[in-house]
Parts: C-alpha cells; sequence; structure tokens
C-alpha cells in the first residue's frame, strides 16, 4: 500500500479568492495545445493568432459542454429540481463526453469560417487534447475524486477520510487515467500525426483509444455515486457513454482507408505572427 500524498487541494489564495489545483489543471491543458499548435499552425494555412482563437473556441466548447454535459448525464435529477444549479460550477461536476460535444461545436464553428474541411480540423485538433485530459485527472486526484474500487495491489492507497471512503485501499484509478488518457494517448497520436495521414485517421485514433483507455479503468473506478451501475450489475455510465465514441472512431478508420491516401492543405499558408 502506498500513502495518499497530502496535497491541498487549494493552490494558494488571493485575500478571499481560492485558486484550486484543478482549475490550475485547465490553464496548463489550455496552454499545452496553443503552444502544440502554434508548432503546426502551417499545416492548416493558420497565423498563431488563429491558433489562439482555436483554444478559445474549445475552452469555450470545455466548459459549458463540460458543465452541460455532467447535468444531463450525471445530475438530471438535481437539474429537474434547481434549474439554476447548472451555472454554479464551483460546486464542480465536469463531463468529459459532454467537453468533447461541445469542442466538437466549437471545431465546426471555426472549421466553417476558415473554410477548413470538419475532419481536417479534428484531426489537427486530436494531438492537442490528451495533455490536458492528462492535467484534469492530475487535478481529480489531487481533488481525492474518482477513488477506485477496493483493492489489494502493492500500489493501492487509503484515500483521506473526507471522502468517506473508509479505511480500505483502492485503486488510484485517476493516476491510471493520467497515465493512458494523457501520456500514452498523447505520445500515439502526436507520433502518428508528424506525417501525412488519409483524413479522419486521426480522429479516429483519438475515439477508439480514448474510448479503450475509459471503459477499462471503469472497471476499477467507483460508479458514480448518485447512479451506480446501470445496466447488468456491472455497466457504468462512463462505459455508456463510451461506446458511441468507439463505433465513430472505427468507422472513421474503416472509412479513411477509402479516401486519397495523403491529404493536403489546398490553400496558401498565411505567415505566422
Amino acid at each position: 500500500m502506498i500513502p495518499y500524498p497530502q496535497i491541498d487541494p487549494v493552490a494558494f489564495a488571493v485575500g478571499p479568492m481560492r485558486i484550486h489545483w484543478y482549475g490550475l489543471m485547465y490553464v496548463v491543458g489550455l496552454a499545452a495545445a496553443w503552444w502544440l499548435g502554434k508548432r503546426r499552425a502551417h499545416r492548416l494555412g493558420l497565423t498563431h493568432d488563429d491558433i489562439g482563437d482555436l483554444v478559445f473556441y474549445g475552452a469555450l466548447g470545455v466548459i459549458l459542454g463540460g458543465r452541460l454535459g455532467y447535468a444531463l448525464f450525471y445530475g438530471l435529477d438535481q437539474l429537474l429540481a434547481n434549474p439554476l444549479w447548472l451555472f454554479k460550477l464551483w460546486e464542480g461536476g465536469m463531463s468529459f463526453h459532454g467537453g468533447l460535444a461541445g469542442v466538437l461545436v466549437a471545431a465546426w464553428l471555426f472549421a466553417h469560417r476558415h473554410r477548413l474541411a470538419f475532419l481536417q480540423l479534428t484531426d489537427f485538433i486530436a494531438p492537442l487534447v490528451p495533455l490536458g485530459l492528462g492535467a484534469g485527472r492530475l487535478g481529480n486526484f489531487i481533488n481525492h475524486e474518482l477513488p477506485g474500487r477496493v483493492s489489494d495491489a502493492p500500489w493501492a492507497m487509503v484515500f483521506p477520510t473526507m471522502t468517506g471512503l473508509g479505511s480500505a485501499p483502492r485503486h488510484p484509478s485517476a493516476l491510471y487515467e493520467f497515465f493512458l488518457e494523457g501520456m500514452v494517448l498523447f505520445i500515439v497520436l502526436w507520433w502518428v500525426s508528424t506525417r501525412p495521414r488519409r483524413r479522419g485517421v486521426v480522429s479516429g485514433l483519438f475515439l477508439v483509444l480514448y474510448g479503450a483507455f475509459r471503459f477499462a479503468v471503469e472497471f476499477v473506478r467507483m460508479p458514480d455515486s448518485q447512479l451506480g451501475f446501470i445496466a447488468f450489475g456491472w455497466v457504468t455510465m462512463g462505459q455508456l457513454l463510451t461506446l458511441p465514441m468507439l463505433a465513430v472512431g472505427l468507422f472513421l478508420l474503416i472509412a479513411a482507408r477509402h479516401r486519397d491516401p495523403i491529404d493536403t492543405v489546398t490553400r496558401p499558408c498565411r505567415p505566422s505572427t
């Protein structure tokens, strides 16, 4: 058993305002996406200012979609009882799948504005996302969130007593997701996207790999307390929401085989600023 690190969820305070590590992880993820995107902006004929706009669009999609998705998928009863609860962001509650939907809407708007094919843009975005996902999982871990199920593994941890989980050691499932959804997913997608690929390959690979990683980790992660298992005595909401991702990802990978071997940008690049 490994001791749970004693990290204050509050990174620092400025007067009455407290800045949490979880919030800072969003900043880290957006900064990483902006920096990585600038390195490849020329591929789509975009300027560095365009990448800043893209990250801004994405940030809105993550926050609005993530919160709305959480309310619909995980807190519908609470939303119906008090619709204003949706706006209480300080109480926590974000959904990856809702955030993904928000980013896709933002990507569609950005692609339309810049006359880019939708899959052309999502292939560009996909490798920029995992570092932010990994940072978010670290924030979950520091916040004592996403506890795992009871385990006798040598690396199992006893969560702080404030979580009400008792003294049984548990899987540090947030760290599993940090490693798989953050580090492994980034390495694979960045490496695959270093060379031109058929349109949709990188997007499809993102959906398949994330879906597989999330589905697997859910087996050692505690189901959401307000929902429990939703089917067959073992299926969680996270697994259910992941199934469409896997299906769409596989479809994109199969469909990509019928496209031209290399998709290139036909419009001239504008100089970066």
